[in-house]
């Protein structure tokens, strides 16, 4: 690859860089086609001074710019067909009904090379050794094309508004047509678009670059998406709260009854059988002992002294089972809530 010779954009010299590539070697500069545009010019006014200088055909024509070159670098058809024919060589129109052009669509890959135009743009495509490469000056190198793909690349170009002409007769030899019939090429990565690479250079990050801006902008969208499935949750749970708030004031709820229970029940595996028995014996002897009163009410408290030595046998949890003690404690917790 390193072979093929290859002249980048500059300007809006893609007919200079188009037919260098084409010759594989630098024969034409800008001022060498902006002669030849000029003697092109002067014979486009002789023939028109044939019908008579005064003329207003003559008078307009001299007044117009040149259409085969301007200041800017472009060269026209006439200018190109002029420069190869300095090598013996000419351009056939690839949609005409000339037989080359019809045995160039029935099978590219029998020709040498292709020129093609679009706005003013020129470029070529050519065979070096056995294989086709693109030689587009907009390229940052040669582009490998495979036979296969040949028809379909000189097709979307056609559909694209393209002008393509078929080159004609015996092109100089050159080095890379010699070293690519021996060793032909291999290119694992496609060259890139001239203006592609200085967007990369100047957004410092190319493709990744794009990628972490795409990311963020995802990243974005799920956090505001988030935020507003938080504000609506916290919506509902005040409104909840509002409903519930009366009543959650008088009772507890089941939730931190669940709570409590599953709080005494991680405190009791923590004990050993004996110690467990024991504090649920404490916890139920101190829910049925006397209640304190008030000192105008001594001949009641005798009286529920007497009432609870009495029931003492009926109090006695002693031979109760741990089940049994679970059971009885659970329903006196719940009966003093």
């Amino acid at each position: 690859m390193e072979s093929i010779f290859h002249e980048k954009q500059e300007g809006s010299l893609c007919a200079q860089h188009c037919l260098n590539a084409l010759l594989q070697n630098q024969y034409f500069s800008a001022v060498d086609l902006a002669q030849i545009g000029e003697r092109l010019d002067e014979r486009e006014r002789d023939r028109m001074a044939e019908g008579g200088v005064g003329t207003h055909d003559y008078q307009r024509f001299i007044q117009e710019p040149s259409s085969n070159f301007d200041d800017s670098g472009f060269f026209s058809v006439q200018v190109i067909t002029e420069a190869l024919s300095v090598w013996g060589l000419d351009v056939v129109l690839f949609n005409s009904q000339d037989p080359v052009a019809v045995q160039a669509r029935r099978d590219p890959t029998q020709m040498s090379a292709f020129i093609c135009n679009y706005l003013q743009h020129w470029f070529c495509v050519r065979k070096l050794g056995n294989q086709w490469f693109n030689l587009n000056s907009l390229l940052s190198g040669p582009e490998l094309i495979s036979d296969t793909y040949l028809s379909l690349f000189l097709k979307q170009l056609v559909e694209e508004g393209y002008s393509i002409f078929i080159v004609v007769g015996n092109l100089p030899d050159c080095e890379a047509d010699q070293l690519l019939r021996l060793v032909p090429a291999v290119q694992p990565v496609k060259p890139r678009l001239l203006n592609e690479k200085e967007t990369e250079t100047v957004d410092g990050g190319g493709e990744e670059d794009r990628a972490l801006k795409e990311a963020l902008r995802i990243s974005k969208e799920l956090n505001d998406n988030d935020d507003t499935a938080l504000q609506k949750a916290l919506q509902l749970s005040m409104e909840g709260y509002a409903q519930s708030c009366s009543s959650s004031q008088l009772k507890p709820s089941l939730e931190t009854k669940i709570t409590e229970t599953q709080s005494s029940s991680k405190e009791h595996q923590m004990l050993s059988p004996d110690e467990l028995r024991l504090k649920r014996l404490s916890f139920l002897s101190k829910s049925t002992s006397p209640k304190e009163v008030s000192v105008g009410d001594e001949s009641n408290s005798k009286s529920s002294t007497e009432n609870t030595a009495s029931d003492t046998g009926q109090n006695d949890y002693s031979d109760l089972t741990e089940e049994e003690l679970l059971k009885q404690a659970i329903a006196m917790s719940m009966e003093h809530s």
